[in-house]
């Protein structure tokens, strides 16, 4: 019988195996045992053993081909802005300026070097005349600008990412060299590669006697942040901030780094750019501070931002200085905006104040319609893009109770990546899911795990505006299942928790009988006899069930508004405690 040739990638299920033989799986698997293989029909075999099947069963076995395709970006991981500039005219694009953000753990010296790298380097000598701080500067190193943005912490990065206008070409992460990786550098690190952006670490404090290079440099490659002095690809470069040592080197390897990088703009082009922040002067008004990223930004240019706009009255440089225009990768200061914008928000010129005002009210009219809400970002939304190649990946971030789980989970999701579509946990730390963590899933739009631990309420409100998935679980199998199943498109309808009301414990009463009564008063909404209670002491969650009995005063009642008084009893549960908080809420499945 000659053979026939089939294709089998390097890792296939034996479910799928005999569906591409057209045979029947009890018969692959008992091929699989007579050769010692014990294997399930969802479990996965290697080509190897594949090929024996095959063999067995008149097929010959070739490699799956991969094909050799730029791996697609999700739409969503491309700023706004460059996306304006690739459809800008490619022969009138030049070399701009680098835009640099710094980002690192608490007291690893960010702002230091923030300081030293300004006051030694600021352009013509003007350190000393730096007048107000702007969010932004420019410094110049061997002829050329490379500008800083002084925005302290990945979370105002991320805000700004998020909003998918992040400005930052590369980003320097500063590691203590007498401390090492910490939770917030990983979170940093974390932050910098979901955008894409190319880190150049800066190795602090080595003038420390306790300072400790080679074991840093470990712990950076443990993160995939190989130094280029291990042949990886990551420049590191040791300084110290306080003894001003090394700067020069870390303005070098910025130069460097911008070589390799393609960072053009077209100053004759359309006029756009981010907002850096934004605050009211009593004096002045709005004044806020805007990154030029195309054209050239000049006084009395209408601009257009958010849902606001306003005609420039005056422009500042970092030094405080009035000027009248400013070029691609310019921080600069200006009046004239009616209301305050939020930082990161991505900013238009247009030819007058009546069309700003035209675009204001089609924007205000497509949000009344809905057509400008956010997208829940859920794992059946991920597959169903998948589905229609718009994404190779499922981006996922995982908080985790303890250290000793989070990389078995992470192999275990790792190991769920199949074919074309690939697993990516872009984040995997200890502790309860927070408002940094919700901004980071905003801004790589992932999905947000957590095993055995709980989301805040302010995390639940900011991804419930953000449109993020916040998914729970205690066991860890549920967990991988519903990953492999949402690969597989077979995953049932989230269910998704909506808040009803909140309640303070402010008396405890213990009746033979029955059991312990919380006398509570209701802070926000409402309590409802039918719905679902959680009780939290210090943060942490007690108790999440059912409550047993509703009373305000003497009646038994199905509801109790806010600022009113009521008793509780919790169904199978008595450890309450004065100033303990209620949280009502109801399960509802989302379409």
């Amino acid at each position: 019988m000659s053979e026939k040739t089939i294709e089998f990638p390097s890792q296939i299920t034996v479910r799928d195996l005999a569906q591409r033989m057209e045979a029947s799986p009890i018969q692959v698997i008992k091929i699989l045992m007579s050769n010692g293989v014990m294997a399930n029909i969802n479990q996965q075999v290697d080509f190897d053993t594949a090929a024996v099947v095959a063999s067995e069963l008149g097929f010959e076995a070739v490699l799956e081909s991969v094909k050799e395709t730029a791996p697609a970006e999700d739409p969503g991981k491309v700023p706004l802005w460059r996306e304006l500039i690739d459809s800008e005219d490619k022969s009138k694009l030049i070399n701009r300026p680098p835009v640099v953000t710094i980002l690192g753990h608490v007291d690893h010296g960010k702002t230091t070097l923030l300081d030293a790298i300004r006051h030694a380097n600021v352009a013509s000598g003007e350190a000393g005349g730096i007048t107000q701080h702007i969010g932004a500067y420019q410094v110049e190193h061997k002829g050329k600008v490379i500008t800083f943005l002084d925005t302290p912490g990945h979370a105002a990065f991320s805000a700004m990412r998020a909003r998918g206008a992040q400005g930052a070409d590369i980003v320097i992460l500063v590691v203590a060299a007498d401390d090492g990786v910490m939770p917030q550098t990983r979170e940093a690190i974390a932050h910098a590669k979901a955008a894409r952006v190319p880190i150049i670490v800066a190795l602090n404090k080595i003038d420390r006697a306790d300072a400790n290079p080679d074991f840093v440099k470990r712990q950076l490659s443990e993160q995939g942040l190989v130094p280029d002095e291990w042949d990886g690809n990551t420049i590191v470069v040791p300084v110290s901030a306080k003894q001003k040592k090394g700067l020069d080197d870390i303005l070098e390897a910025v130069l460097l780094v911008s070589e390799s990088l393609d960072i053009k703009a077209n100053p004759h082009g359309k006029v756009f750019g981010t907002v850096i922040e934004a605050q009211v002067d009593k004096a002045r008004g709005v004044i806020a501070t805007l990154l030029v990223q195309n054209g050239t930004l000049q006084t009395g240019n209408t601009v257009i931002v958010g849902d606001t706009c306003g005609k420039i009255r005056a422009m500042y440089d970092f030094n405080g200085k009035t000027v009248k225009s400013a070029f691609p990768s310019t921080p600069i200061q200006v009046l004239g905006i009616g209301n305050v914008p939020p930082a990161g928000e991505l900013f238009q010129v247009v030819p007058s104040e009546k069309e700003a005002r035209l675009i204001l009210a089609e924007r205000a009219a497509s949000k009344e319609n809905g057509a400008e809400t956010s997208t829940r970002t859920s794992l059946e939304k991920l597959f169903e893009k998948f589905q229609a190649g718009e994404v190779r990946e499922l981006p996922l971030i995982l908080k985790v109770d303890v250290q000793g789980s989070v990389e078995p989970i992470v192999n275990s999701l790792n190991e769920l990546s199949q074919g074309e579509i690939k697993i990516n946990v872009i984040h995997a730390e200890t502790g309860n899911i927070s408002e940094s963590d919700v901004m980071l899933a905003a801004a790589s739009r992932a999905i947000l795990l957590g095993f055995n631990v709980s989301a805040d309420q302010a995390a639940r409100n900011l991804a419930e505006q953000e449109g993020i998935s916040i998914r729970l679980y205690n066991i860890i199998y549920r967990m991988i299942e519903d990953i492999e199943k949402a690969l597989k498109g077979m995953l049932e309808p989230e269910t998704r928790e909506i808040p009803v009301g909140t309640a303070q414990v402010r008396a405890v009463f213990k009746i033979s009988k029955v059991g312990t009564i919380a006398g509570c008063r209701v802070l926000t909404g409402e309590l409802r006899r039918n719905a679902r209670i959680r009780l939290l002491r210090e943060g942490e969650t007690l108790f999440d069930g059912e409550i047993s009995s509703l009373k305000h005063e003497k009646d038994d009642v199905k509801e109790v508004r806010q600022g009113f008084e009521c008793g509780v009893s919790l169904k199978g549960y008595n450890d309450i405690n004065e100033g303990d908080l209620l949280e009502n809420y109801i399960i509802e499945k989302s379409a």
